[in-house]
């Protein structure tokens, strides 16, 4: 049997510092920061699609929206934790989980730049 992945990205940036690198906090710093989720599906429905994209782009643009050009820092939930790409991913993940319950979610992964990425998969 067949099976896809769908793909959607988004991209955003942002400012934030880890809290505690190495024992210390982080000077401030700022990325372009790029998020993919990924959508598996076993077939696909009477209209040929595994998953709705348009669904997909607008919940996760919602999101992005939230964190674009801040500091991550003073975004809830990370005020209170350290803004590490791993946790951004988790929280996305949740995030998009949230919104679309339906959705057929794998995993998110944040890029902080062009050349380092971190994927969350529940």
């Amino acid at each position: 049997m067949p099976s896809y992945l769908l793909r959607v990205t988004a991209r955003f940036d942002a400012a934030h510092h880890l809290t505690s690198y190495k024992g210390s906090p982080e000077p401030v710093h700022g990325h372009s920061w790029r998020v993919e989720v990924a959508l598996g599906a076993e077939g696909l429905d009477a209209e040929g699609m595994a998953y709705d994209f348009v669904e997909v782009q607008a919940a996760l643009r919602e999101l992005v929206a939230g964190v674009d050009h801040r500091d991550l820092n003073t975004v809830p939930p990370f005020d209170r934790t350290s803004p590490t790409t791993e946790r951004i991913a988790a929280w996305f993940f949740t995030s998009l989980a949230e919104r679309l319950p339906a959705a057929p979610l794998e995993e998110v992964t944040v890029w902080e730049g062009p050349d380092c990425s971190a994927t969350y998969r529940p």
